[in-house]
């Protein structure tokens, strides 16, 4: 079912529940999400408790209370998290909950949660199936006739509708969705063994490295890895955080993700600014955190940019 945005089609799921359901939904979720949750769904009686979704323990525990429906992200937005979609989905379908997944990381070349036992994917067109930055749009897909249904009356109800030419720039993009996702994935590996080989680098969030705690099970549920990676200057101070970002000249300053090319941000102002300091503690989201989607430029490029911008930090 197609919808005019990402943000619309979470909407319309939203909708398909009624008010003062619980939601449970994984703590590292993009700031758009989060602030649509908090600032807008709250209000109209939806409660929702957020959980490390990586920790079956918590969602177990989190499930155990009149809960309709578990929201999640894997590879999460911006830690790079990997949780287990077919143990989610079991845990909830034997209490009757359903699940949902924002699917756009990865996108359907990568991951398939359907078959998983997901039952509704959401993916923002406007980002890897687009993948040329020029169109906004929202994808959610089910195995559902009943949540078919409920989606297709909010789109005749609420009219939103994705235009014809954002209609063909999507099919555009898909057509060459999987040879784009293969190089944004051998970028992105190089990128992240590069960077954790940096001098003025702490960590690398990327579950294409066998340092990361989820790679085992990223490797079983996903095809290869994306191309997103977040990593943090060592040094953690805002001001560096600023020089890097400014120094880029390969790499574009800009929110987005997903396109043909490189962009860099800084989630703690840009992306998840929405967030109050103590949520983006819990969700490991420091002032040091600097988030990149990886393009499918030259990969010399690319490292030599990123390279003589991170020479700009103490």
């Amino acid at each position: 079912i197609c919808f005019a945005s990402g943000v619309a089609g979470i909407d319309a799921i939203m909708k398909g529940l009624d008010p003062g359901d619980k939601i449970v939904a994984s703590d590292d979720l993009y700031g758009g999400t989060f602030r649509l949750f908090n600032h807008v769904f709250a209000r109209y009686g939806f409660e929702f408790e957020y959980v490390d979704m990586t920790r079956l323990d918590e969602v177990e525990a989190a499930l155990d209370g009149d809960v309709r429906l578990v929201w999640l992200e894997t590879p999460s937005n911006p830690m790079m998290r990997i949780i287990d979609l077919e143990a989610v989905a079991d845990m909830a379908r034997t209490r009757n909950i359903q699940t949902a997944v924002d699917n756009t990381f990865a996108t359907p070349y990568l991951q398939q949660p359907l078959s998983l036992g997901i039952d509704l994917v959401l993916h923002s067109t406007t980002k890897y199936l687009g993948g040329h930055s020029d169109v906004i749009g929202g994808v959610v897909c089910t195995n559902s006739d009943e949540w078919a249904e409920k989606l297709r009356f909010q789109i005749k109800s609420t009219g939103a509708v994705p235009g014809p030419m954002d209609c063909f720039l999507t099919l555009r993009g898909t057509k060459t969705l999987h040879v784009r996702m293969q190089r944004h994935c051998e970028n992105a590996i190089r990128m992240a063994e590069y960077l954790s080989g940096h001098s003025k680098v702490a960590a690398v969030y990327f579950p294409g490295l066998s340092s990361h705690p989820g790679h085992d099970l990223a490797r079983r549920q996903m095809r290869d890895f994306g191309g997103m990676i977040s990593f943090t200057l060592r040094s953690g101070d805002v001001a560096d955080v600023s020089r890097v970002l400014s120094a880029t000249r390969v790499f574009s300053l800009a929110e987005s993700l997903g396109g043909v090319e490189s962009l860099i941000e800084h989630p703690s102002t840009m992306t998840h600014a929405s967030m109050t300091a103590e949520q983006r503690e819990r969700a490991g989201i420091s002032d040091g955190l600097i988030r990149l989607s990886v393009g499918i430029e030259d990969y010399a490029d690319l490292e030599d940019d990123l390279d003589q911008a991170l020479e700009k930090a103490s």
